[in-house]
């Protein structure tokens, strides 16, 4: 039997989320090994969104965290995460939510990051106005060109930050999604470059009298490098569950998959193709057909149309499926297919156990 198969099959429903705890807590020890100090570590809950595997990472020492939604900011705050940085630019309604948090959960640490003086005075008066202090990091753009402002535009802004009301400036945060090549030494020499500019700009800081800045940086590509740098503080999430996209192209993590997908042959449409139940709605969608999905048991199989409840295969002549037979799969990126799910099946031995809210699904 392989390590993700159910003895129960026919007892539930597809499509699934299966979750194996012994996995998720191999992964959490195997990222405490590769870095000096567990301070340093501040994983993204975006991946996962859930209490219970939040849970495990207090239990083993992390005490930060990051996320990109006010759900997933309530739900560490009611994990009672002592520290928690929200990595997503906030405006409009999401600032008062913010504000609440904060004063909803004293016992969490809570801090924004901004990209623009209007962004500052937005974030200053809406902590006047609730008489509360935010602590920001200024989000520094190197090189993904989403948020952020450049390392070398950033001096005034983070004066700014420093002398306005209601605001605690805390340092850096700096994210780079685009940095992904296979070859680890081309990847450290990028990455290398990438902070030259924020080195600098902390030099220029500590010159005019500054206290020496934090630095949030990196997702899971550059958590190998940035965990060789001294103080920063890293933020990977994808390796809590893992996922076939970075199993392929970070083979020096030696992460284990701990989330798989469960589905079933729901139609014969011809000689050679198959039709199962993982459409749009049962897995993420953002990449290329090909590039969506790998099945664990039929490794052949090759995706040739997705819609929204079907996913047809090419399985070739003479195949034996049958309607109804279980396949398992791995998603190519886990933190999306995620929050398509009300809750993941915990595995045990090949039963399920138990089942876990993805309480954070929301924005």
């Amino acid at each position: 039997m392989n390590w993700y198969n159910l003895h129960a099959e026919n007892q539930v429903d597809t499509p699934a989320l299966l979750v194996y705890p012994n996995r998720v807590q191999h992964n959490i020890e195997a990222l405490k090994s590769m870095i000096d100090d567990i301070n340093r570590l501040r994983p993204h809950a975006k991946t996962h969104k859930t209490k219970e595997i939040t849970q495990l990472q207090l239990d083993s020492g992390i005490r930060k965290f990051k996320c990109a939604t006010i759900a997933e900011a309530k739900m560490l705050g009611e994990c009672g995460a002592p520290d928690v940085l929200l990595a997503y630019p906030l405006h409009g309604a999401k600032l008062q939510r913010f504000a609440t948090l904060v004063q909803h959960f004293p016992q969490t640490r809570f801090s924004a990051i901004v990209d623009h003086t209007d962004a500052v005075k937005k974030l200053s008066a809406i902590a006047v106005q609730n008489e509360t202090q935010i602590d920001v990091f200024i989000d520094l753009n190197i090189g993904m060109g989403r948020t952020g402002i450049l390392p070398d535009d950033a001096f005034e802004l983070y004066r700014l930050s420093s002398e306005i009301a209601g605001l605690n400036v805390q340092g850096f945060h700096a994210y780079d999604g685009h940095v992904r090549e296979i070859d680890i030494a081309e990847r450290k020499n990028i990455c290398d470059r990438n902070y030259e500019p924020i080195a600098r700009l902390i030099e220029r800081l500590l010159d005019e009298g500054f206290t020496k800045p934090r630095v949030v940086i990196g997702g899971s590509p550059s958590f190998p490098i940035y965990a060789q740098y001294p103080e920063v503080e890293c933020s990977p999430g994808t390796f809590v569950l893992w996922d076939k996209g970075y199993a392929d192209t970070l083979p020096e993590q030696n992460f284990l998959p701990a989330a798989v997908l469960m589905t079933r042959v729901v139609s014969l449409p011809s000689e050679n193709t198959i039709c199962v139940d993982l459409g749009y709605k049962a897995i993420a969608s953002e990449n290329s057909l090909e590039n969506r999905v790998f099945f664990l048991n039929v490794p052949h199989l090759k995706p040739v149309s997705h819609s929204e409840e079907h996913l047809v295969l090419e399985a070739g002549v003479n195949h034996r499926f049958q309607v109804g037979d279980v396949l398992y799969a791995l998603p190519i990126h886990i933190c999306p297919t995620v929050a398509l799910y009300d809750k993941l099946l915990v595995v045990v031995e090949g039963k399920v156990v138990d089942e876990w809210e993805v309480v954070a699904r929301r924005r």
